[in-house]
């Protein structure tokens, strides 16, 4: 059970990444910025700190009192299940690296397809464009 538990930890802090949060310390300290880094003990590394004149921090996780998403991670799921209607059984989230992966060979990232061509990468990206203009909504 513990290690479900720590992996499922581990996947969720996954769609912190790249992402806008706030980080408040024990010390009451609140740092705002994109998240770079994180680990199991919560040690994280913030780039682009507003407000502090600060380009990068790294703050020691025996410090953190908490970690905020302040902006909507990215739903890969929903994208995969889109996918999954069209490539049935040829569809695998890699949250380990934050990617979709289609027939083994067409790699989508939140950002759009990133590897694969042909009629088949062309139809992912229909699907990709499709699902981002409803979620934009």
């Amino acid at each position: 059970m513990s290690a479900l538990v720590t992996r499922k930890f581990g996947e969720e802090t996954l769609q912190f990444l790249g992402k806008k949060v706030s980080v408040e310390t024990s010390d009451n300290k609140v740092y705002s910025g994109t998240l770079a880094g994180i680990d199991e003990k919560l040690d994280v590394v913030l780039d682009n700190v507003e407000g502090h004149g600060i380009m990068k921090l790294i703050l020691n996780g025996s410090f953190v009192r908490e970690v905020r998403l302040m902006e909507k991670p990215f739903d890969f799921k929903a994208l995969a299940d889109r996918f999954t209607r069209v490539f049935a059984g040829l569809v695998k989230i890699r949250e380990d690296i934050g990617a979709i992966i289609i027939m083994d060979r067409i790699k989508v990232t939140q950002s759009g397809v990133e590897e694969g061509s042909g009629p088949t990468a062309d139809r992912v990206r229909q699907i990709y464009d499709d699902f981002m203009k409803e979620t934009r909504k």
